[in-house]
């Protein structure tokens, strides 16, 4: 084992410690999970710009990133560099703006290019830890973008936090995204989550010469697939590549243009949200 991964998986103790009943979880108001079936359906690139819309509306945000082997959300806030300070409470997360911080195995590695190489008991060590020694303070929302499947990390939070608000799924209109997302609709079911809809990504691109809108994935799977679990459709999100270099770029939500498709669209998602938890 080298010493960066080493180094980075000292970072979290993960010795079995007698259970905190989640102090620091008891001053979040809404809990939302952001899921999917599959990895590559832009399901990082929702969480951050949900956590980033809601922050800008005025509300305290808390952004969760448990993917411990590839933790993007950093980068898309261009706070790839900044450590965690620690306080008497515990961990005190990274602060993007007034309203709105993140937690990230990411802020912890040695290196931007470390691997996290740990096998399972390791992995839900450190999520408990991010659960219940980071201290978050008072929240509106707490976004925790998961990694892709139902495996380890999805379940472990679901048990650990006990008392989710609700699950938003991301999918593509591709049938294999659609036969992955359609397992995680039936795991927010097997673990009582309120499922708030589903977030169709990557839906079509519009031809910058004609303005006709090309369905490069396909087209009316999610709507079936939301039908079929009796789930809304929140918002259909079209490719645009400011959204790419916003994120690329650290600027997430703030260079993409107010009238654009995507960030038309991209609100009606976060007004659900508001609707949801009202």
């Amino acid at each position: 084992m080298s010493s960066n991964i080493q180094s980075s998986e000292s970072l979290l103790n993960t010795k079995p410690e007698e259970p905190k009943l989640f102090t620091n979880l008891r001053g979040i108001k809404n809990k939302i999970m952001v899921m999917s079936g599959k990895g590559g359906v832009g399901k990082s690139t929702v969480s951050a710009n949900l956590a980033a819309a809601l922050a800008e509306r005025g509300y305290s945000v808390g952004l969760l990133d448990s993917d411990i082997h590839g933790p993007t959300i950093p980068k898309m806030f261009g706070v790839e560099n900044e450590k965690p300070m620690v306080n008497e409470k515990g961990i005190v997360p990274v602060k993007v703006n007034d309203n709105l911080k993140i937690m990230s195995i990411g802020l912890l590695l040695d290196s931007n290019d470390s691997p996290v190489v740990w096998r399972g008991p390791a992995k839900m060590s450190a999520i408990k830890q991010f659960l219940e020694e980071v201290d978050w303070g008072v929240l509106d929302y707490l976004i925790i973008d998961l990694p892709p499947g139902t495996g380890d990390e999805p379940l472990s939070i679901s048990q650990l936090i006990g008392n989710l608000t609700g699950a938003i799924v991301v999918t593509t209109p591709q049938a294999v995204a659609l036969t992955s997302v359609r397992k995680s609709l039936n795991f927010a079911k097997m673990i009582e989550v309120p499922v708030i809809g589903m977030v169709e990504n990557m839906s079509g691109i519009v031809c910058p010469h004609c303005d006709e809108k090309i369905h490069v994935f396909g087209s009316g799977g999610v709507a079936k697939a939301a039908e079929d679990f009796g789930v809304k459709v929140l918002g259909t999100l079209p490719i645009e590549t400011e959204v790419a270099a916003a994120g690329d770029s650290g600027h997430v939500h703030i260079d993409i243009k107010s009238d654009s498709e995507w960030y038309i669209h991209f609100n009606k998602v976060v007004d659900a949200v508001e609707e949801f938890v009202k």
